[in-house]
């Protein structure tokens, strides 16, 4: 029996999801380049869940029932006020929450598809609230309910800052949520599939996959990108701080990726939004920085920029919180981790891998007296 460490390239499931094949993601066959330039997040999640894209009445459908489904108990948002909420990671929120939803759910434990199709649609549309109220609550502030006519992304800025947001907002945290819908059989989409492959609930993988995402290995690279641009503070600053950052044998965050050789596709869609965003906002130096940055990296080690890298500066110029920036990854991921949960339920199997023992052999055991 021979390891790989991490399972770096052991193939571990079949999927009709997502692929990554010569540097080029798609979901369901089409590209991100595609879907980025002309899809809506809703499109996206039907298509991850169907497998095709909708037609009209299709996507009206689902757009009408993610908003129905938008409002949180008012036990979550109670949960909410009742703890230091200044003391808690979003995340660690966000996974709380969501596993206190299957209480409030009569079909949580109802494994049958139509069952699973209907939890979809509610986790799907209120993670959006979970992130958003949490957010609020913690300023002080009361929750924004959805309003009806926005879409999912537009509705996801109205609830967090309580005002409609512009078309090119809007536009940004669209092309995010799709840009991070799905990827394959990442780390917490694995888990996810390892969870309810036992036939455990689609809310327990989702909250597995929650827990995944939370380590920083996997989600909160972005986060991490927006406090080296605030440290380095200058454009000027931004060559003499890698500089000293690689002498010194540290990682500079956002650049390079496990699965891409040739760059993320993803982050040019980024990297655009970002350059118009932050001209719109007067706050031109954090794309300015991350250009530098990029550039240098490339040049130096050979590392192209990642999805990560350019979020940040997004997210920043959108004014929102640097923690709630995984939470948003989050909000997307879920799309994903949902299709992922029902693909492994039409055609489970118990994922049980086995391990190279490499401890001791051939031990007995002592009287305690004798140890």
């Amino acid at each position: 029996m021979s390891t790989t460490k991490g399972l770096e390239g052991v193939i571990a499931a079949e999927s009709s999801i997502s692929s990554i094949i010569d540097d080029q993601l798609t979901y369901v066959g089409y590209t991100i380049d595609d879907l980025a330039e002309n899809a809506s997040f809703e499109e996206v999640v039907f298509l991850l869940w169907n497998k095709r894209l909708p037609n009209k009445e299709e996507l009206s459908a689902l757009e009408k029932d993610l908003f129905d489904n938008m409002v949180l108990p008012d036990a979550v948002i109670d949960h909410f006020k009742a703890y230091d909420i200044h003391k808690v990671h979003p995340m660690a929120a966000l996974r709380t929450a969501i596993s206190m939803l299957s209480l409030y759910d009569d079909e949580a434990d109802d494994m049958s598809k139509e069952a699973n199709k209907r939890k979809a649609i509610k986790l799907q549309a209120k993670v959006s609230s979970v992130v958003t109220a949490f957010s609020r609550i913690r300023d002080g502030l009361d929750p924004v309910q959805p309003k009806e006519g926005l879409s999912y992304a537009a509705n996801f800025l109205y609830m967090l800052k309580g005002e409609e947001p512009g078309d090119l907002e809007a536009e940004a945290i669209n092309k995010a949520l799709v840009l991070h819908a799905d990827h394959e059989l990442n780390a917490s989409t694995f888990t996810s599939r390892v969870c309810v492959a036992t036939l455990s609930d689609i809310y327990s993988g989702i909250t597995a996959a929650i827990s995944a995402l939370k380590g920083p290995l996997h989600g909160g690279a972005n986060e991490q990108v927006m406090n080296m641009l605030l440290e380095i503070e200058e454009v000027d600053n931004a060559i003499p701080f890698v500089k000293e950052k690689m002498a010194n044998k540290e990682k500079i965050m956002g650049m390079g990726h496990r699965v891409y050789k040739n760059g993320d596709p993803r982050a040019k869609h980024l990297k655009k939004m970002s350059k118009e965003l932050t001209k719109k906002n007067n706050m031109e130096k954090w794309y300015q920085m991350s250009e530098k940055i990029e550039d240098y990296i490339k040049k130096e080690k050979g590392l192209p920029a990642n999805v990560d890298f350019y979020s940040a500066s997004v997210y920043h110029s959108l004014g929102i919180k640097h923690d709630l920036y995984t939470p948003i990854f989050a909000m997307s991921r879920f799309s994903g981790w949902i299709a992922h949960i029902l693909e492994q339920y039409d055609n489970n199997r118990l994922i049980r891998p086995r391990a190279e023992y490499v401890g001791p052999q051939k031990q007995y055991y002592t009287d305690i007296n004798e140890r």
